[in-house]
């Protein structure tokens, strides 16, 4: 994978190439640009797909010890990253992670169309129990690296109250290992996770809802029907306040909307991109 120099650290991402308009997509915590495959793999013939590692605990090159891992931060990294490879009329695709939204009045000059998929957002956070779970084992020295070796077992990682919580399809075991490889491995990776958590704060989210009505390029809130970590009504408020949106609920989908459902997730978003055309393609 090709990797790029921020001013956090290095980090990989996956970039398509291709003249085709941008499409830009990030992944939440825990996850890397795997979750996003059958997405990148459909996508590819008609856009230039890139899907940035960012420092959520799957990420294989740790931080600088003195990078903002904050929700803040994240999103400023997602903003640099754009920057750097000078992409311009980007269709920004967030799923599980509610970092993208911090962007809206703030660092948004290269989103032209913005697509939000079952995330945390407004009072939703730390979401669900696998939130308030991880949320909690931040704070306790040892707590991160004790709860994710649950992870080394399948069955414990398929729980309700695990990762299979967020996926209705049930997650393959070379997905669950390879997520959580770098946590499991390494105690700088730990860090960078703990960092993230612990600095978040359900304000953050209010705070970001606040800026959204000034959004008035296209919006698609494109959310799991079967969500129970993210719930559908968290969607409708979201879409409710984004003047240009448009809601809709992706069926047989939790919050991992791009494993369980990504053929729907596609027809959702090229339907987006084809009724607001990048300029000049009208």
């Amino acid at each position: 994978m090709p990797e790029i120099g921020l001013s956090a650290g290095t980090i990989d991402y996956e970039d398509t190439g291709g003249d085709g308009p941008a499409v830009v997509l990030a992944h939440g915590l825990g996850f890397d640009e795997s979750v996003w495959a059958d997405v990148v793999c459909a996508l590819r013939p008609d856009f230039r797909v890139l899907v940035p590692v960012l420092p959520l605990g799957s990420h294989r090159r740790p931080m600088r010890p003195d990078a903002d891992l904050s929700a803040h931060g994240v999103a400023g990294l997602l903003a640099e990253f754009m920057d750097r490879l000078d992409l311009s009329d980007v269709t920004l695709v967030q799923n599980d992670a509610g970092t993208a939204q911090l962007l809206v009045g703030v660092r948004d000059q290269r989103i032209a169309r913005l697509v939000l998929t079952s995330c945390e957002a407004l009072d939703n956070y730390p979401p669900g129990i696998q939130g308030r779970l991880l949320h909690a084992a931040s704070r306790i020295p040892g707590g991160l690296l004790l709860l994710v070796q649950s992870f080394r077992f399948p069955a414990l990682a398929r729980m309700e109250t695990s990762l299979g919580g967020m996926a209705k399809k049930p997650l393959p075991k070379e997905l669950i290992a390879r997520w959580y490889r770098p946590l499991l491995t390494d105690r700088h990776v730990r860090r960078d996770l703990a960092r993230f958590l612990r600095a978040t704060r359900k304000d953050c989210y209010l705070e970001a809802a606040g800026n959204l009505p000034s959004f008035t390029r296209p919006a698609l809130v494109a959310w799991g029907a079967e969500d129970r970590m993210m719930p559908p009504a968290t969607g409708r408020r979201l879409a409710g306040l984004l003047p240009n949106s448009r809601y809709v609920e992706i069926p047989d989908s939790r919050t991992l909307v791009p494993l369980d459902n990504p053929e729907a997730l596609v027809r959702e978003i090229r339907r987006f991109v084809r009724e607001h055309p990048p300029a000049g393609k009208a």
